[in-house]
């Protein structure tokens, strides 16, 4: 019944919670940017004996420290995630948001390796939780562009599912029209349509692997004018992606305080970083 109790007492301390909910989930005090610190070591440290691990003549010595550094790790890690769901305000938000799936990912592949031997490779998966390391620095202005850069491609979406679905249609159309050029060669690589899709594909990416190239005259000049198509393309994504940062960039200069009548204030921002006042609301 004491252990009921004193787990119950636990379960219950809301002191200890928010305690430990400002050194895991912060990082403005000194214990939380050290958890942090340490927690992005791990991350690294685990990631680095999984691609060791991987390597084929290591010393059959070195598999028991790295087994028994992989379990100590994976400990660390589930303590963590279950101290997450404990010290959340809402723990069942925590556990279905990005970080959340991503810090339970993290440390499911071991104990899965019981069952599936391979798995215990996904826990290159940590390397994801090194986006915590924008939160440790500080680097707002980074986070900052980078949600710009998201919205930009959201906005510009549409365009470039339709360029997208151009591309595809170029793609099984030159593939096409190069099997019908080589198809009668008895030397040829085209052996058919979907090899020759493969070969427009890396052709006009400008990649050029050179494992299928054309030997009649026509068809190599096809290639010429498909290497030459890929360099127009390739710019066409960037274009519209640019211009909307750019037209983003535009509203957000434009967006005016009403006290201070200053400008150059982020797009979604309802207060004025310089004097803080509404940006939504008249001037005193």
């Amino acid at each position: 019944m004491k252990l009921k109790e004193k787990f119950t007492a636990l379960m219950n301390d809301q002191a200890l919670k928010r305690k430990l909910y400002v050194i895991i989930f912060e990082a403005d005090t000194r214990a939380g940017k050290l958890f942090d610190v340490v927690l992005i070591w791990c991350i690294l440290l685990s990631i680095a004996l999984v691609i060791l691990e991987s390597l084929q003549g290591l010393p059959v010595w070195l598999k028991t420290p790295f087994i028994v550094m992989e379990y100590l790790l994976t400990a660390f890690f589930t303590f963590e995630y279950v101290t997450r769901l404990y010290c959340s305000p809402r723990p069942v938000k925590y556990a279905f948001s990005a970080f959340g799936l991503i810090d339970l990912l993290a440390t499911l592949p071991l104990y899965l390796a019981f069952l599936l031997p391979g798995a215990r490779y996904l826990l290159i998966v940590r390397a994801f939780r090194l986006i915590r390391i924008f939160r440790v620095f500080k680097l707002f202005t980074f986070w900052i562009e980078g949600q710009m850069l998201l919205t930009a491609l959201r906005d510009s979406s549409r365009k470039i599912a339709v360029f997208f679905v151009f591309v595809l249609i170029l793609v099984i159309s030159i593939g096409t029209l190069m099997y019908m050029v080589e198809c009668g060669n008895p030397d040829t690589q085209f052996c058919d349509i979907p090899n020759s899709i493969y070969w427009a594909c890396v052709t006009l990416t400008t990649v050029g692997y050179g494992d299928i190239t054309p030997v009649t005259g026509l068809g190599k000049f096809l290639s010429g004018c498909v290497m030459l198509i890929g360099y127009t393309i390739i710019a066409v994504p960037t274009g519209i992606v640019s211009v909307s940062l750019m037209k983003r960039q535009e509203r957000s200069a434009a967006k005016e305080c009403p006290n201070c009548h200053r400008r150059g204030h982020d797009e979604t921002a309802k207060y004025c970083k310089y004097c803080g006042a509404d940006l939504e609301g008249e001037a005193e």
